[in-house]
């Protein structure tokens, strides 16, 4: 959970993001990523976190993250529902945490003028970037790697409790079950597996 999945969500989502205090900030899949870039936003106090996703398991185990509100595109319009929370001005932070078109150009529609995009997600197909719509509202698009240098923290949080990620590992298999270790992650949507842990 340390070496990859919340220093992504934390320094390429988060960090990048800029989120403050106060902060409206909406993420975009509910998966590991977006799941740790809801649990590192906790930190900075933001007003609001808002998780999309299309998997209901997906959105519960954001609730336990630490999500206020969760939105299902496929039955609600989440442009109009975060207008709503921000007196018709958009997040100040959307974060993309799936590495789609239709999900790059979402947070493209929520952020707020002057607003931040922080993409996490790996594209890998091209996704359209609407000029025509963005250039009057100075928002800042940021994409990147992770390179870990906020592992050292991440760790001191994990020490005193701040931070628990553990609560990624939803099931645990031994060795010899591994096939159906791979069958539970491979229907992650329906089983709610987020991590699945293979031990002796």
């Amino acid at each position: 959970m340390l070496s990859d999945i919340l220093p992504t969500g934390h320094e390429v989502g988060v960090v990048s993001g800029g989120i403050r205090a106060g902060d409206t900030v909406a993420i975009v899949g509910a998966g590991p990523i977006g799941l740790s870039a809801i649990m590192s936003a906790r930190l900075y106090s933001p007003s609001h976190i808002i998780a999309i996703d299309l998997a209901d398991t997906r959105l519960e185990a954001a609730k336990q993250f630490g999500a206020d509100v969760t939105l299902n595109p496929a039955r609600q319009d989440p442009a109009q529902i975060i207008a709503g929370l921000t007196d018709g001005l958009g997040a100040d932070v959307a974060i993309e945490a799936v590495g789609l078109s239709v999900t790059f150009e979402l947070c493209t529609r929520l952020v707020r003028p002057g607003g931040h995009v922080a993409n996490v997600g790996v594209h890998g197909k091209s996704a359209t970037l609407h000029l025509e719509d963005l250039w009057t509202r100075n928002i800042t698009i940021t994409t990147g790697l992770v390179d870990t240098w906020s592992t050292p923290t991440l760790l001191k949080l994990l020490r005193t409790g701040q931070l628990a990620p553990q609560r990624f590992v939803t099931h645990r298999f031994s060795l010899d079950r591994v096939v159906d270790a791979y069958e539970v992650f491979s229907r992650a949507g329906d089983t709610g597996a987020i991590k699945v842990l293979l031990h002796k």
